[in-house]
């Protein structure tokens, strides 16, 4: 077991009514293409598939997809969706759980790595991949960038939704490399609930030496699933490491 946090059933059980901008089309439409070009003819393996928000639409566009999720809870949301012998997916947590066969793509997104709260850890994320795949096979990961440059001297909290149905800020360690993400999100009876998860923030600089340990190569990093170049004032990455032939 890793350092990671679980979900719980309620959690995994609303999961996909409160990201339902992660499931629209405007968001799907351009990863699964990204990811479907990679996965070509071969098979994909997604870490931390979670409820299937793009493991499933993934399958249903013919690339064969099996999945890793730690939590038992939000793999049953899955397994409501979609049968076993469609898309297979073992209990287990991302950074040493192996199954069997090769991919041509193995993928992460929507800033799971940082569930993984220590630097050995994501190593071992990496290394996990490589080891799943198959001769010049790709690892892609969707990541944020930290905020930092939004902190000024003696503020450790930054803001990035202020809406009427959710209040959200990260706060920062710096020293640890942690953040805590806090939501307070409205239910229908008006009151709030209060949720937080910690995470390990990574620099892309730093994921770039982790996959050189894992023996993986740098292909290519964008700033959107849409491809547009990555810049200084990108908020986010979608990197592709290869596996060398």
């Amino acid at each position: 077991m890793t350092s990671s946090e679980l979900w719980s059933r309620a959690t995994a059980d609303r999961y996909d009514a409160e990201e339902t901008e992660a499931f629209s089309a405007a968001v799907l439409g351009p990863t699964l293409a990204f990811l479907a070009e990679l996965a070509g003819d071969g098979r994909a393996l997604e870490f931390a598939i979670g409820t299937g928000r793009v493991g499933i639409p993934l399958r249903e566009r013919g690339v064969p997809v099996e999945g890793i999720e730690l939590s038992e809870h939000m793999a049953a949301v899955l397994r409501r969706k979609i049968d076993e012998d469609t898309l297979p997916v073992v209990i287990g947590d991302m950074a040493t759980t192996v199954v069997p066969g090769e991919f041509t793509l193995v993928y992460l997104v929507y800033n799971t790595i940082t569930n993984l709260l220590t630097q050995d850890e994501q190593v071992e994320c990496f290394r996990n991949a490589a080891r799943h795949l198959e001769p010049g096979g790709r690892f892609v990961i969707e990541l944020g960038v930290p905020p930092l440059r939004f902190l000024p001297p003696g503020q450790v909290a930054v803001p990035f939704d202020v809406s009427e149905q959710h209040l959200g800020f990260d706060t920062f360690d710096l020293v640890e490399q942690i953040l805590v993400s806090h939501h307070f999100s409205r239910d229908d009876d008006g009151r709030y609930r209060r949720d937080n998860s910690r995470h390990r923030y990574a620099w892309p600089a730093e994921l770039d030496l982790m996959a050189r340990i894992a023996g993986l190569e740098l292909e290519r990093r964008v700033a959107d699933w849409d491809e547009a170049p990555f810049t200084r004032d990108s908020a986010k990455h979608i990197s592709v490491w290869r596996k060398p032939v």
